[in-house]
């Protein structure tokens, strides 16, 4: 998979040659953090994957769309094939010891998703550094940090992927735990969707026995709480000794930004992300609680095209 790219451009990125662990790493990287490291550590890719790249970004770093992360349009959690994925990282110079560090534009807590979710697939595809910018592009900006319009050619890596469920769970699997009751099943969505009052891409309600913990209880503003607070979250909510704790949502990217809170923040162990989540789990005939009757379910429906006129 190893391809030569021309060296053209004024800023050439390198493939990662350091197999340790940058000093000051961690999954949640403020601005400062992560300037301070990629001055130390040149071998750190930094991956943009929402907002206008060519507008700026972090200088030096690859732009690989969210949109090469995510499904087709029926349910956009779905898994694409593995070769897709290590086809994708490759592109942006990833290979399995290169220290990541995925950034969003900073807009909302909802754009955060974008990189947990990507966070969560490169972790899976065997990626051993991984870190968020918290805050995003905007904070970088509201740091007054370097920016640059500059593309960068990036050398493709010879990336061979080794992708491992130990973070993910079947539909199948949530059905038997949902049945048993064996799992702590997080809906991440706000209340609304979990209590069957609105919807999108999946039916009306939520997985039998799930509990709601919206995913913007860890947020202060547009950014995510520390490792220490999102601990007292999960202790607060009862987390700590689940034997399995399940994140979803629609389409799993708000439980993706749960995911990482609790597994990579609150460091709760056996934490999944259920990445095809509602709109999967709805289709298949699962027994789901708040799912309204028909005549509700018609009376909101109407309801929302009436609002949607306005």
């Amino acid at each position: 998979m190893l391809r030569n790219t021309a060296l053209t451009l004024s800023l050439i990125a390198l493939p990662s040659l350091a197999l340790a662990t940058p000093q000051g790493w961690s999954p949640l990287l403020e601005p400062a953090e992560l300037a301070a490291i990629l001055e130390a550590d040149p071998s750190v890719r930094v991956i943009h994957v929402s907002g206008d790249f060519a507008a700026g970004h972090i200088p030096g770093a690859a732009f690989s769309p969210y949109e090469k992360w995510r499904g087709g349009p029926s349910n956009p959690g779905a898994l694409l094939p593995e070769l897709e994925y290590e086809l994708e990282a490759a592109r942006v110079g990833v290979d399995e010891d290169t220290p990541v560090v995925l950034v969003h534009s900073g807009a909302d807590q909802t754009d955060m998703g974008t990189a947990a979710r990507v966070y969560w697939t490169l972790k899976s595809l065997g990626v051993q550094d991984l870190a968020l910018l918290n805050g995003g592009f905007a904070a970088w900006q509201e740091a007054q940090l370097p920016v640059s319009t500059t593309p960068t050619e990036i050398a493709e890596s010879g990336f061979m992927a080794e992708w491992t469920d130990e973070w993910y769970i079947s539909t199948s699997e949530v059905a038997e735990l949902a049945a048993s009751g064996e799992a702590r099943l997080l809906d991440s969505r706000p209340k609304g969707f979990f209590e069957g009052i609105t919807w999108s891409i999946a039916r009306p309600g939520t997985v039998r026995g799930a509990e709601n913990l919206e995913y913007s209880d860890f947020f202060e503003g547009t950014r995510l709480v520390s490792p220490e607070r999102a601990r007292e979250i999960a202790e607060a909510k009862g987390l700590i000794d689940a034997p399995i704790t399940v994140s979803f949502c629609n389409t799993g990217h708000w439980a993706a930004l749960n995911w990482f809170a609790l597994s990579e923040l609150a460091g709760i162990e056996n934490t999944r992300l259920y990445a095809e989540s509602m709109a999967e789990y709805s289709i298949h005939g699962h027994e789901t609680d708040n799912e309204p009757g028909r005549i509700a379910y018609l009376w909101r429906s109407t309801l929302r095209w009436v609002e949607g006129l306005f």
